[in-house]
């Protein structure tokens, strides 16, 4: 328990618990009834509240980290210690301080950690600008742009400029400020613009996000000579592409020469990638092509649901009118799944064909029964899971489980929910898929808290009691999002008043 909370009063405590209690509320102006005058003061009032909510964030952001030292991450040359990637943006801090975050405040961990960052940067290193946005005086934007330039100078540019620039910095432009700050951190350190160009070159990265309809973002973030030749080269291509009769508008071309000189460098002499097919298939669009009574108790079901040889002949019919085919040295794969969108088993249509044929092994194929000829992959008695679990869980997940987190699960490991050596078994409906970061999480944060539901659906609660539920891509039916049980919180009651 922090050490705040055990050191107040208990009348202190009482307080505290009331203002908690209260639902967050604004002060608000009949609007209708305001005059342009009255208006555009009160977005200017508005305004100077934004800043000190966002100094209020930043003082709390900092009493969390306070909570969260790094004492308890493993160290450097023991098992289990990061090697690589990002840690807390807040020194001595734990490395899983912006997970915590991100729970907390329902974001990314890229975002929490930026957060993370600037409050640390303004209440340790730039409490002048943090009172400034806590009176009202200075907006949250101009304080940013502080941190940005301001974030890798050493502690004697910071406080030779920030007296400099801070009393003209509510009148300049974002644009001017930069510029201000950067020639005054110049003239304190002729070597400051140098480091910043070498941070930022460290910084470079490939990154991808879905839009919409299908689409997604590709960025680079790399030097500007760099990126000037690579535009100048993809649109050349495209420009030639217009002028040889190509009519589609200029972006797509653009996209699309982008697109071949990664795929297929030097003209199709790069690199060959394959392809992957998966076909998912709700079971009760089948259920017309089982028309034998069920026997619950022959086989295994998921659910009360079982997958019967007539299920999976109607569904080779079924991919046979469709098409479907296996693209040049890709793959083709077939989940089955419930009306509510769990999923039930995986197989390839080579597994599907021969499954069909052998149909059940009591009843033969004399009628069709309803026996379970296909489930999820059974439980294994050792640690490492099973080829088709991974194949399973793969096909579950999708990405890493972790609320946030969108690496894709060919790059995760298969975890445990409840720990194999605390009795956990290696079975499907206790493991998912967890990208490194996450499993380390998982493995050595303390008090964090982990909990799978029989349809897979994951629950995740921070230390500070935030439980965030990640279900399975396609699972339609809605879990409340409890938090799960944690240590006793000491209560205090309300004195009489």
């Amino acid at each position: 328990m922090p050490t705040a909370e055990l050191a107040r009063s208990p009348i202190e405590g009482a307080l505290v618990g009331l203002l908690l209690d209260q639902p967050p509320g604004v002060s608000r102006l009949p609007v209708a009834l305001l005059s342009d005058v009255e208006k555009a003061a009160e977005l200017q009032r508005l305004q100077a509240r934004k800043a000190m909510d966002a100094a209020y964030e930043a003082e709390l952001l900092m009493a969390l980290a306070a909570d969260r030292p790094d004492a308890d991450d493993p160290p450097p040359g023991h098992p289990g210690a990061r090697r690589r990637g990002a840690g807390s943006p807040v020194p001595g801090t734990s490395e899983f301080l912006p997970d915590e975050v991100a729970l907390v405040l329902n974001c990314s961990r890229r975002f929490a950690a930026g957060v993370l960052a600037d409050a640390y940067e303004l209440v340790e290193r730039m409490p002048a600008v943090q009172a400034a946005c806590a009176a009202g005086e200075l907006d949250w934007w101009r304080a940013r742009v502080f941190t940005d330039v301001l974030g890798p100078a050493s502690d004697e540019v910071v406080a030779a400029v920030v007296p400099a620039v801070l009393p003209e910095a509510a009148g300049l432009s974002s644009g001017r400020l930069r510029r201000r700050l950067v020639a005054a951190a110049v003239a304190a350190d002729e070597e400051f613009a140098e480091r910043r160009r070498m941070e930022a070159e460290r910084r470079a990265e490939v990154r991808t996000r879905p839009t919409q309809d299908g689409m997604s973002v590709l960025t680079s973030e790399l030097p500007s000579p760099v990126a000037a030749a690579m535009w100048s080269a993809i649109d050349q291509a495209a420009q030639l592409a217009l002028t040889a009769g190509d009519d589609r508008p200029i972006g797509v071309l653009r996209a699309e020469a982008h697109a071949a000189m990664v795929l297929r460098p030097g003209g199709g002499s790069g690199p060959r990638f394959t392809g992957s097919v998966t076909v998912l298939a709700p079971l009760a669009s089948l259920r017309q092509g089982c028309t034998g009574p069920v026997d619950r108790d022959l086989g295994p079901t998921v659910d009360g649901v079982p997958i019967t040889a007539a299920h999976l002949r109607e569904l080779l019919t079924q991919l046979g009118a469709l098409g479907v085919q296996r693209p040049p040295g890709g793959t083709v794969e077939v989940a089955l799944t419930e009306e509510s969108g769990a999923l039930l088993a995986v197989v390839t249509p080579g597994e599907l064909a021969r499954l069909a044929v052998r149909a059940c092994p009591t009843h033969g194929r004399a009628a069709d029964c309803g026996c379970t000829v296909l489930t999820a992959p059974a439980a294994v008695d050792r640690y490492e899971p099973s080829a088709a679990q991974l194949r399973f869980l793969r096909m579950r997940d999708r990405t890493c489980r972790h609320p946030g987190c969108s690496q894709p699960a060919g790059r995760a490991d298969a975890d445990h929910v409840v720990s194999y050596d605390c009795g956990g078994r290696t079975g499907c409906e206790n493991l998912c898929c967890l990208c490194r970061t996450h499993h380390r999480l998982k493995t050595f944060a303390r008090d964090w808290r982990f909990a799978m539901l029989a349809d897979g659906t994951l629950q995740v609660t921070t230390p500070s009691g935030i439980t965030r539920t990640t279900r399975p891509p396609g699972l339609r039916e809605p879990v409340e999002q409890r938090a799960l049980p944690g240590p006793p919180l000491l209560r205090v009651e309300p004195p009489p008043f």
